[in-house]
C-alpha cells in the first residue's frame, strides 16, 4: 500500500529578508495531493511485478517406441493448450476426452486399432509446471493386409495391348498381403498406380473409388481400388507457339513426337528436355490437349526463344591456376550458313585457350554436322606446351546416350629450356557416353560410362600408326537419408604404338588435379625423367572413393555436404609398371544456385604436400 511521504524543504531566505516557513510549505502540499491525487511513495517490495505463472500442465507420453513416442508429441493438438495459466480442472478434463480421441486417430493412422491408453494426472514437484498429465500407450498388434481387389474401367479393362501396363501396376502396388498397415503407405501406394496409369497411353485416367475396410477384432484390414483409364489417346498434329526465328520443322525435330504415336508420358518429357538443352530456347512447355479427341489428341509445344546472339562473361578462380578470367559468344543462326557458333576463350596463369565450335541443325535422326577448332598454350610442371586440334564429324545428342565419329588432327610443341619439338597426327574416332543418374545436375544415385576409341598414324618423318582408347566411369550409390551416398571414379586409358616418340603429347596421357587425383598438380603425374621432367604416357589409370556425407542444422538438411576421399592414379610407358600415386583428404560441396561446388582439401602421398582443389559444376 503506498504511503504518502513528509516532504520538508528548507528554502532560503527571499530578497525580501523574510524566510518561508517549512510547516507552511508542508501543509501545501499536503493540500495538492488531496486536490490533485498526487501520491508520493517510499519504494516497497509490492512495487516490484508478480512473477509469470506456470503453464498449466506438462504432457508426459510413455510407450514403448520412441517414435511413435515422438509422433503422438507432435500431432497431439493438447499440447497447443499447455502454457494457458488459467487452465482449470474442469476444462483440462474436457480437453483429454478430445485428446483421447485424437490419440486413437492418430494411432490409427500407423495401423494400431486396438490400443490402450490411459491419461492420469500428478501435480508437480516443483514451480516449473501446475501439473504433469501423463499418456500411457500400449500400441497393441498393428494391422496386417488381408486382401487387396483389383476393378478396372475403360479401355484398359477390355483392351488386351494394354494387359502388360495393367500387370505391370499390380506388380508395383508396395501394400502386398501380410505387409503393415499405415495411412502413409496407403496413400504412397494409391498415387503411384494412378502415376503408372497415367505414364502410358491414358493420360485423362482416374482414381475412382478406394476403401480400406479394417476388422479391429482381428486387426486385418481389405483394400479395394477401382480406376477408371479413360480411352487410350493417339498423338494429333502438334501445335507451336513462340516459334519465331529459328522455324517450326526445328521443333518438330527436336520433339519427336509423331503423328499417331501412342501417349507417353516419358516421351513428352525427354522432348521438353531436347529442346531445352538444344540451347536454342530458353523455356518450353510439352502438354497435351485434353478437350482434343483421343484418337487424335493435339499435342501443344509453348516456347520462349533464346536470343540469336549471346555474350557470357566469368571471372573465377582455379585451385591450380589462380584467378581466371572466361568470355564466351554464342550465335545461333550463323548468317549464310545457319549453323551455331559458339567461341570460347580462357585466360588464367597456367592455361590459355581459345576455340570455337560450330553445330548444324538436327535432321530427322537427330544427327548433327560439327567442325571444331581448339587452340591452347598449357605450362605444365616443367615445360610449356603449345597444341592445336581440328575436328570435323556428326554427334548426336540424347537424354542418356550421346554419340559422335570425327576426323581429327592434332599438332603439340613441347617448349623446354628454348628448345622445341613439334609432333603431327591425324586420326578417325568414336565417342559413346551413356548416363542414367536421377536428377541433374545434383545426382543422388546413377551410372556413367564413357568410350572413346581411335585410329591414326603420324606425320612427321615417319608414319607411324597408332590406336588410342580411353573409358571411364561413375558410379553413385546412395546409403540412407543421413548416411549420404558413395561415389566411385574411374578412368583407363591406352595408346598401342611401335613409337610414341613422334606422337603429339596431347594424345598421351598425364594424371593429377581436380578431376583425376587430388592431391597433385594437374600434369604431374606421368614419365618421370632423370632431369625431374615428367612427360606423357602411354598408360593411364585413376581411380576415386569417396563418401559424401549431408550436413544437417537444426535436424534440417542443409544445401552442404561433407566428403571424404581417396585417389589413385598412375601413368606409365608399359601396363604392367603402373604404381598407383595416393592422394586422400576431407572436402565440402555445396548445392550452389550455379551447379555444385565441390572444395577439398588433399595430402598427396608421394608428394607429401597438402593441395586445395576448387572447382564447380557436374559433368560426365
Amino acid at each position: 500500500m503506498k504511503q504518502p511521504a513528509l516532504l520538508a524543504v528548507f528554502l532560503m531566505t527571499p530578497r525580501g529578508g523574510q524566510a518561508f516557513r517549512p510547516r507552511k510549505v508542508a501543509l501545501f502540499f499536503a493540500w495538492c495531493t488531496l486536490l490533485f491525487g498526487l501520491t508520493w511513495a517510499t519504494p516497497s517490495t509490492a512495487d516490484t511485478p508478480p512473477s509469470p505463472s506456470p503453464p498449466a500442465f506438462e504432457l508426459v507420453v510413455s510407450t514403448e517406441d520412441k517414435s511413435i513416442r515422438l509422433w503422438l508429441e507432435q500431432h497431439l493438438a493438447l499440447q497447443r493448450y499447455a502454457n494457458l495459466s488459467d487452465l482449470d480442472d474442469t476444462e483440462l478434463s474436457r480437453l483429454l476426452l478430445d485428446a483421447d480421441v485424437q490419440a486413437r486417430d492418430l494411432l490409427a493412422t500407423l495401423g494400431f486399432f486396438n490400443p490402450k491408453i490411459s491419461w492420469t494426472q500428478t501435480p508437480s514437484d516443483g514451480p516449473a509446471v501446475a501439473r504433469r498429465v501423463h499418456l500411457s500407450v500400449v500400441t497393441g498388434p498393428v494391422a496386417r493386409i488381408a486382401q487387396v481387389q483389383w476393378q478396372w474401367q475403360g479401355d484398359i479393362a477390355q483392351n488386351e495391348q494394354a494387359s502388360a501396363q495393367k500387370q505391370e501396376i499390380v506388380q508395383g502396388w508396395t501394400l502386398l498381403e501380410g505387409e503393415h498397415f499405415t495411412q502413409a503407405d496407403w496413400t504412397s501406394a494409391k498415387t503411384q498406380a494412378l502415376r503408372q496409369l497415367l505414364a502410358q497411353r491414358y493420360p485423362w485416367g482416374r482414381l475412382v473409388d478406394s476403401q480400406a475396410l479394417v476388422d479391429a477384432t482381428s486387426n486385418q484390414v481389405r483394400l479395394s481400388l477401382s480406376f477408371d483409364s479413360g480411352p487410350s489417346v493417339l498423338l494429333g498434329p502438334v501445335q507451336i507457339t513462340g516459334s519465331e526465328h529459328y522455324g517450326s520443322e526445328q521443333v518438330q525435330r527436336l520433339a519427336r513426337l509423331p503423328l499417331g504415336a501412342l501417349y507417353s508420358q516419358s516421351a513428352f518429357l525427354e522432348a521438353q528436355q531436347r529442346l531445352v538443352t538444344s540451347g536454342f530456347y530458353d523455356s518450353v512447355f510439352v502438354s497435351l490437349d485434353s478437350e482434343g479427341s483421343p484418337q487424335a489428341a493435339p499435342v501443344k509445344i509453348e516456347l520462349k526463344e533464346a536470343p540469336r546472339q549471346k555474350w557470357v562473361l566469368g571471372v573465377g578462380m582455379r585451385s591450380d591456376s589462380g584467378a581466371r578470367l572466361t568470355a564466351e559468344h554464342t550465335h545461333h543462326q550463323v548468317p549464310g550458313l545457319g549453323w551455331r557458333s559458339v567461341s570460347k576463350l580462357a585466360l588464367d596463369k597456367q592455361l590459355q585457350s581459345a576455340g570455337l565450335d560450330l553445330l548444324a541443325p538436327p535432321d530427322s535422326s537427330l544427327w548433327r554436322w560439327n567442325t571444331s577448332l581448339k587452340l591452347e598454350q598449357e605450362k605444365l610442371t616443367s615445360f610449356l606446351v603449345n597444341s592445336q586440334r581440328w575436328r570435323a564429324g556428326r554427334t548426336q545428342l540424347g537424354e542418356r546416350i550421346d554419340r559422335s565419329y570425327f576426323a581429327q588432327y592434332d599438332t603439340a610443341e613441347v617448349k623446354l629450356d628454348g628448345l622445341g619439338g613439334q609432333q603431327e597426327s591425324i586420326s578417325g574416332n568414336y565417342a559413346w557416353t551413356w548416363r542414367k543418374f536421377d536428377s541433374l545436375p545434383f545426382p543422388n544415385q546413377g551410372l556413367g560410362l564413357g568410350v572413346e576409341v581411335g585410329a591414326g598414324f603420324t606425320l612427321g618423318q615417319q608414319n607411324v600408326p597408332y590406336v588410342r582408347w580411353l573409358s571411364k566411369g561413375l558410379f553413385l550409390q546412395p546409403l540412407s537419408d543421413h548416411a549420404g551416398r558413395l561415389s566411385l571414379r574411374a578412368e583407363l586409358g591406352g595408346v598401342v604404338s611401335k613409337n610414341t616418340n613422334e606422337l603429339p603429347s596431347t594424345q598421351l596421357f598425364l594424371a593429377g588435379g581436380d578431376h583425376s587425383v587430388r592431391g597433385y598438380a594437374p600434369g604431374s603425374i606421368g614419365i618421370e625423367q632423370a632431369n625431374g621432367l615428367v612427360l606423357a604416357g602411354r598408360y593411364l589409370a585413376t581411380g576415386s572413393l569417396e563418401w559424401q556425407r549431408p550436413i544437417t542444422v537444426n535436424q534440417q538438411r542443409s544445401e552442404w555436404e561433407s566428403a571424404v576421399f581417396v585417389d589413385a592414379g598412375s601413368v606409365s610407358n608399359a601396363s604392367n609398371q603402373l604404381k598407383a600415386r595416393l592422394g586422400m583428404g576431407v572436402g565440402a560441396r555445396w548445392r550452389s544456385p550455379v551447379g555444385p561446388v565441390r572444395i577439398d582439401l588433399a595430402y598427396g602421398q608421394s608428394v607429401r604436400k597438402l593441395r586445395l582443389h576448387m572447382n564447380v559444376g557436374f559433368t560426365f
